[in-house]
């Protein structure tokens, strides 16, 4: 019996340190947190899923219209977001739906005509799918099709989105390209907690039907220090320039900024080749402006997003930097994506643009 148990303590010995050994990194980036907000009052500790609780907490308390409904969104949802909320407003405010997407944005879309400001969240982007005809032919159109008489501008549908590393078909899809082509709606991707709350608390406020795709592989692995009182970015429209340099210019949103941080980095290192970072914040409307401004500088652009690369929103970056700056080019643009295929399992690590792929590109941009 006790050799029994001194065999079974190596074998287990043994495989803890196999599986010490054999550890690699979860993320295909690191991630770096934006500079301590100083205007918005007192900060906290918050990752990413923390900070969306945070804006919907801020919402209940000073909108008494306010409500939160989706699929398990009263114990906290999936990725706890809603956590407490249910709690501490009543069921009347932060309720369950039934597992039917459709319904849960038709139902939003009615809230919101009501006066309400509707809240919905679609458990994954992936599922986004049956609520299609809903957003594109009733929320999008809805101010229109009245001639401005009546609109649903207070609703906004949150969604986790993108890759996480074991998510496979039905748990990576990064769907905003399907939603950009469609006008009267708003599509905004954050890249960090504080930005979240702000660019979350913008599309609430904002008087148009909003998606809010939120980077789920970031809920933990994003913390930064977040105000606590509400924050509002000044629009939903609107990059961010992380550095000011004069080479290549390179444009991504949500998890994939953080990998262009990495291949910035590995540029002036390795090449002294210095980029210039935007994060696009917003893929519908987007900053056209921004973007041509930087190239007409660099001359050389790089798009990265994890979504297919064919019919993928780089492909309208790319055809709108080209009408507007072709005498600027000093090569092709760069795309740098996901493939023309469903998002693997045990093959994510080779589909994803990962900052190899991505380095790669921009010594091709550099040496054409």
């Amino acid at each position: 019996m006790a050799a029994a148990a001194r065999f079974l303590l190596r074998g287990a010995g043994s495989k803890a340190s196999i599986a010490n050994t054999q550890r690699r990194n979860a993320a295909h980036f690191t991630y770096h947190p934006d500079p301590v907000p100083t205007e918005y009052g007192p900060t906290t500790k918050m990752n990413l899923f923390q900070s969306v609780t945070s804006a919907l907490d801020n919402t209940l308390a000073s909108d008494p219209t306010a409500v939160i409904f989706g699929e398990d969104v009263a114990f906290g949802g999936v990725f706890r977001c809603t956590v407490g909320l249910r709690d501490k407003y009543g069921k009347d405010r932060v309720f369950n739906t039934p597992l039917c997407e459709q319904g849960i944005v038709g139902f939003g879309i009615g809230a919101a005509v009501a006066g309400a400001t509707a809240i919905a969240e679609i458990q994954f982007a992936d599922y986004i799918y049956p609520a299609f005809d809903q957003i594109v032919n009733e929320a999008a159109k809805y101010r229109y099709r009245s001639g401005n008489l009546f609109d649903c501008g207070n609703l906004t549908i949150r969604a986790p989105w993108g890759c996480v590393g074991h998510g496979s078909l039905y748990h990576s899809q990064s769907p905003e390209a399907f939603f950009a082509h469609c006008p009267g709606i708003k599509v905004v991707i954050p890249r960090g907690p504080v930005q979240c709350k702000g660019l979350l608390l913008s599309c609430i406020a904002d008087q148009n039907p909003c998606i809010f795709f939120e980077p789920k592989i970031l809920y933990r692995a994003a913390v930064e220090q977040v105000p606590t009182e509400a924050l509002h970015h000044p629009t939903v429209a609107g990059p961010r320039l992380y550095r000011k340099e004069v080479d290549v210019t390179l444009v991504a949103w949500g998890t994939q900024i953080h990998v262009l941080r990495e291949v910035a980095n590995m540029a002036q290192e390795k090449l002294g080749v210095s980029c210039e970072l935007i994060d696009l914040q917003t893929i519908l409307p987007w900053d056209t402006e921004t973007v041509c401004k930087s190239v007409a500088k660099t001359g050389r652009l790089l798009i990265s997003h994890e979504a297919p690369i064919t019919g993928g929103f780089a492909a309208e970056i790319s055809s709108t930097v080209q009408e507007e700056c072709f005498l600027n080019l000093e090569a092709p643009i760069a795309r740098v994506c996901g493939y023309d295929t469903p998002f693997p399992h045990i093959f994510e690590p080779f589909y994803i643009p990962d900052k190899w792929k991505c380095f790669d590109a921009v010594k091709k941009l550099i040496s054409y």
